[in-house]
């Protein structure tokens, strides 16, 4: 693969079903990475590091969770010029996760369904990997991203979360709460009323226990959904401010259709990312950034597809932003140009 342009590449990634080219180009970038060639893949440049949560980035561009959920391909990832890595979703215990296909593009919108339903290898898994790379020497900024496990009801849900969290809380130098993806039934209730103020209290505690107990603080954030009315946003955004949550993931996929409507998949069930959530993704930002005013960071996330779009969250209020669809479709040169575009615009 070295020295092959993405261009010329994905053609024939895009001959494989979406699953298998996934896992063909992830186990490709571990080979690289394991012959120290993983680095040639990126554009290297020197970068504005930033800090945000009391965390030291090296730049503002980061991976989405869902690429790599189980921590396999972390350190081979992280060379592709991400300032941090976040992997999951994972749950306490493992899951198949929805059948087999559950993963759809869309080329002709850029976009991308998923239903994958948190398909994993459970949290202790994860673990061993996050700790085989730190003992090799890694040093890059990795979020954990938690979920509930499917069969989990949402009155338990909390359980599940304090499992994860308790777990991984010596591993990341960051956890998130995925309580917004759509393919777990009944996850996105967790969002609203009650459930939100209850997971979140109780979530908050248990962070003040383990800072005293590891003597380290790991901030927890939450990711949420782009099909949210004006006062789910009011409220969800009180809801963080209320409980001290140390920064928001804006967004999730999108179970909207009206961006792909009369394309092949447009039809099929599960989230939709890529371009087409772009704009919903960027207004969610907007309306988050005039209510917390500063007070909790944002990670703007769903849609980038281009440097301009990754300024353009920036701009809505975002303070880091994360790829993930965008990679699918334009390879690892898209990473720099990223950080090069926000580099300079912070320069200004």
């Amino acid at each position: 693969m070295l020295g092959i342009p993405y261009k010329l590449l994905r053609p024939l990634l895009f001959l494989l079903p979406p699953e298998t080219a996934h896992n063909v180009t992830l186990k490709s970038l571990n080979l690289l990475s394991r012959l120290s060639a993983g680095r040639l893949l990126a554009k290297q440049s020197n970068t504005n590091t930033i800090e945000v949560m009391g965390i030291r980035f090296p730049n503002r561009v980061g991976l989405a969770a869902g690429l790599d959920k189980n921590g396999d391909h972390l350190v081979a990832l992280s060379q592709l010029g991400f300032g941090f890595v976040e992997v999951g979703t994972v749950t306490p215990r493992p899951q198949q996760g929805n059948p087999q296909p559950r993963l759809f593009r869309l080329p002709q919108a850029r976009g991308i369904i998923n239903r994958m339903g948190f398909n994993n290898l459970g949290i202790d898994h994860l673990l061993e990997q996050v700790k085989k790379a730190r003992e090799a020497g890694h040093q890059g900024i990795i979020g954990i991203n938690i979920g509930k496990n499917f069969d989990t009801a949402v009155d338990n849900a909390v359980d599940d979360y304090l499992i994860c969290l308790r777990k991984a809380y010596p591993f990341a130098d960051y956890i998130t709460l995925n309580i917004s993806s759509p393919n777990t039934p009944g996850l996105r209730d967790l969002q609203y009323g009650e459930e939100l103020n209850n997971l979140l209290s109780a979530l908050k505690q248990e962070q003040i226990r383990l800072n005293e107990q590891h003597q380290h603080y790991v901030p927890i954030t939450v990711k949420v959904a782009p099909d949210l009315s004006v006062d789910e946003v009011h409220f969800i955004a009180h809801a963080l401010l209320d409980n001290a949550v140390d920064g928001l993931i804006a967004t999730n996929t999108t179970l909207a259709r009206e961006a792909v409507n009369g394309l092949q998949h447009a039809n099929e069930a599960g989230g939709l990312s890529g371009e087409p959530v772009r704009d919903a993704s960027t207004e969610i930002i907007r309306q988050f950034s005039d209510i917390l005013a500063g007070e909790i960071p944002i990670i703007g996330v769903g849609g980038i597809a281009s440097a301009e779009d990754a300024m353009d969250k920036i701009k809505a209020g975002a303070t880091l932003v994360q790829l993930y669809s965008g990679l699918i479709y334009q390879g690892a040169d898209f990473i720099s140009d990223c950080v090069h575009a926000l580099d300079h615009d912070n320069a200004k």
